[in-house]
């Protein structure tokens, strides 16, 4: 169904001394290491790459951990209420009732709602560039946890039928060798039981990264990004749409208009970060 499979290399950005030039695992996302052999592997390797937290570069961290270490992992923030309901912006506050925010109020959504499980600040925000922009694949557990860990109790109190992620252009993606979106998206989809479709809908526009770009710029950079792939059909799913962070909420609103034309019932968004 994936259809895809994505070399999972140990530590090789700048702050690690050597590259290896070979894949460790190919499967997708990596199983376990079982056999004996491989554990003696794994093992011999270890000698050579401590496993070190790759933050604080002194903790032990284990890569079932994302290379993570407890300490590193207490400067997480986990996004708590209040928040806004529709795209789920956390505020301070003793708000009590439900709330939307002058954001959502001042632009056209298709999303039934958006949540993030963290904030992308500080270790969050460093784990996400590093795993996008720096091949850091090890984090990929790191940043899969945090999502779930949010997301699964979320959804399972209602019925939801297919996870999508949110795709890339193919140029950016042959360009970083994966989708972020898809390879957390995969680890959600296991943990509830649902189907992962890559199929429904195609990024045709390579836009340019949305990181410095005011919210205007951001929606008219997305508005055109995304279309139907050939031959794709919904009729009345509802569907839980993946990405890795959220800020206005432009990326996934464009992307969820394409899954309503398709004929999506109602489109979700969760995240793993949430930029403030």
């Amino acid at each position: 169904m994936l259809g895809r499979f994505y070399p999972i290399l140990v530590p090789s950005d700048a702050r690690c001394s050597v590259r290896l030039g070979f894949a460790l695992a190919t499967c997708y996302p990596p199983p376990m290491i079982t056999t004996p052999l491989a554990q003696c592997f794994e093992a011999g390797l270890a000698l050579f790459y401590p496993r070190v937290c790759q933050i604080c570069e002194i903790v032990r961290a284990t890569p079932e951990q994302g290379l993570v270490c407890a300490k590193c992992w207490g400067g997480v923030r986990f996004i708590r209420a209040p928040f806004c309901e529709r795209c789920g912006l956390p505020y301070e506050g003793d708000i009590t009732t439900p709330f939307e925010c002058s954001n959502c109020r001042d632009m056209e959504l298709f999303f039934s709602s958006a949540r993030s499980a963290v904030t992308a600040k500080g270790v969050t925000l460093e784990v996400i560039h590093r795993f996008k922009y720096n091949n850091a694949l090890w984090f990929e557990p790191f940043l899969a946890d945090l999502l779930m860990r949010a997301a699964v109790p979320a959804l399972r109190t209602e019925k939801w039928d297919i996870i999508v992620p949110v795709p890339l252009h193919p140029t950016k993606e042959r360009e970083r060798e994966f989708n972020q979106a898809t390879r957390i998206a995969v680890h959600l989809g296991r943990a509830l039981n649902l189907p992962l479709n890559e199929n429904l809908v195609r990024r045709v526009t390579p836009t340019r990264t949305q990181t410095l770009l005011t919210k205007k710029q951001r929606s008219e950079n997305v508005r055109r990004a995304f279309a139907a792939a050939p031959g794709a059909k919904l009729s009345g799913e509802r569907i839980v749409l993946v990405d890795d962070v959220l800020t206005t909420g432009a990326t996934t609103s464009a992307c969820a208009r394409v899954l309503h034309e398709l004929g999506a019932g109602e489109v979700c968004v969760w995240t793993v970060a949430r930029g403030l």
